[in-house]
This record gives structure tokens, C-alpha cells and sequence, in this order.
């Protein structure tokens, strides 16, 4: 996210982000306003952005927090498939090994110390950091953006132990310079996280409609 971001964009893009305002939810200028202390021209504005990136929809005169779309989940996790593989041969070939090292610090403990929230958080900088590590910013400004549309949907998955143990594994073969190896480890992982993903869904449709979580198929 920009640093130049308006306080209002932030405020309300983090809620959606964060499940305080729930896939599918209505939302209306005005209830926004009072919700957040915001004037109509920074909050229009802030709505157009979030729209852009997937967050919200237009809704006839008003607007909803996007659904979480399978369709859009599939199709992201192939994006990031192709563009993440590509950018860690390339991190592996070009790495700084003190940057390389470093995130592998960070890895530790993440799993055990963070709570879901902090998880999906530093899951998401992980993939992007590591895109950056190929020494080319575009990799790792399409990463984030891809993460962020994928961000409500990984709360349901943010904890598999698993899926941290490969990050570890990852940057390993990096910092061993196995480009090809580094590849293979991360397309699995990806492929992966999507199908626990789609389990996650299918195994708690019902109570996540309950809570008014809106999922399109």
C-alpha cells in the first residue's frame, strides 16, 4: 500500500481486509461518513480506489464489500504461479545473501507466535518479499497486489503449520542458488495453499454463510 495513501483509503481498506466489514456487505456514503469521520470527496475517492483493486463493487447508487469469488481465487492463484516461480530463479541466481538470511530469521517462530490476523499478514510480506529479492520491483509490486485480493480468503488457512515449514524450505534452496529447485518447491506450495484453501470452504460453507460471509462459485 502506497505510503501516500489517504487515512480514510487505509481505515476502510483494513476492515475489509481484516473481515470487520464482511464479504457482501452493504455499504452507503453516508453510513460511511459518520462510520468514519470522513468528508464525501476523500471517501468517493477512497471507494474508487478499493474498486480498483477488488475490494468493493458498485451496487446500483450504493456499493458492497466484494464477495469472495472461487472463479477470481483460481484464476489468482495461477497468476501467482507463473509470476512468483519465475521471480525466485531469479532471486536465487541474484540474492543478496545478508538480504536472503534475514528473511529466513524472520520465518522463525512465525507459525507459533503470531495469532490469524498476524499470520496472514507475514504469510502475504513473505511472498512478497521474497519476489523482491529478484532484484526487480515489478515481480514484487504484482505479488502484493495479487496477495491482497487473496487476503479475506487466506484467514480461513493462515495458520497451516505446514505451509510455513515450506516457506523455510524456499528459502533454503535461494540461498543455496537452486533456481530450478526453488521453482518446483514454490509452484507446489502454491498449488497447495489453494487446495487447502477450497477444502477450507467446502468443509465450513454453511456456518460461513452463517456469518454472512458472501462466496461466489
Amino acid at each position: 500500500m502506497s505510503e501516500s495513501a489517504s487515512p480514510v483509503y487505509a481505515r476502510l481498506r483494513a476492515q475489509i481486509l481484516d473481515l470487520e466489514r464482511m464479504p457482501g456487505s452493504r455499504l452507503t456514503e453516508r453510513g460511511l461518513e459518520g462510520d468514519l469521520g470522513a468528508s464525501r470527496t476523500p471517501l468517493r475517492a477512497a471507494l474508487m480506489r478499493l474498486e480498483a483493486e477488488g475490494l468493493v463493487a458498485r451496487e446500483g447508487r450504493a456499493w458492497q464489500v466484494a464477495p469472495i469469488d472461487l472463479g477470481e481465487i483460481a484464476r489468482l492463484s495461477e497468476l501467482r504461479d507463473a509470476l512468483e516461480t519465475a521471480a525466485v530463479r531469479l532471486s536465487a541466481q541474484r540474492a543478496d545473501p545478508a538480504a536472503v538470511e534475514s528473511l529466513s530469521r524472520r520465518l522463525t517462530g512465525f507459525d507459533r507466535a503470531l495469532d490469524t490476523e498476524g499470520a496472514v499478514r507475514a504469510g502475504a510480506r513473505f511472498h512478497v518479499e521474497l519476489a523482491a529479492l529478484s532484484g526487480n520491483h515489478f515481480f514484487a509490486d504484482a505479488v502484493d497486489a495479487a496477495m491482497t485480493r487473496l487476503a479475506r480468503a487466506r484467514w480461513l488457512v493462515a495458520q497451516d503449520a505446514g505451509a510455513w515449514e515450506e516457506h523455510h524450505d524456499i528459502v533454503a534452496l535461494v540461498a543455496s542458488h537452486d533456481a530450478e529447485g526453488a521453482a518446483e518447491l514454490l509452484h507446489r506450495h502454491v498449488v497447495a495453499t489453494h487446495d487447502r484453501l477450497l477444502d477450507a470452504i467446502d468443509a465450513d460453507a454453511r456456518s460461513l454463510r452463517a456469518r454472512g460471509l458472501a462466496i461466489v462459485r
